[in-house]
């Protein structure tokens, strides 16, 4: 699954355009490697989303393509 995607499913990011501008702009790595919009996410990676003063550290759980409000917090944890 993108990134750009997997931010918007799991309810991270609202937006998939926004997910995809932050991604392009270098805010997010995946595994220590800085990750463009179109990368691919798996299982077991570590995001981390860097908003302004805050970083969020994440490890995903599971890549659905589509998911209800309540269960979108099951995709990832914080690490």
């Amino acid at each position: 699954m993108r990134l750009d995607k997997f931010l918007k499913v799991s309810r991270i990011i609202k937006r998939r355009t926004v997910a995809k501008e932050f991604a392009d702009n270098g805010r997010a790595t995946i595994d220590g490697r800085v990750a463009k919009s179109s990368t691919d996410v798996a299982v077991g990676d570590v995001l981390e989303l860097h908003f302004g003063e805050r970083t969020m550290k994440i490890r995903v759980l599971n890549t659905k393509d589509t998911t209800k409000k309540n269960e979108s917090a099951d995709m990832y944890e914080e690490v």
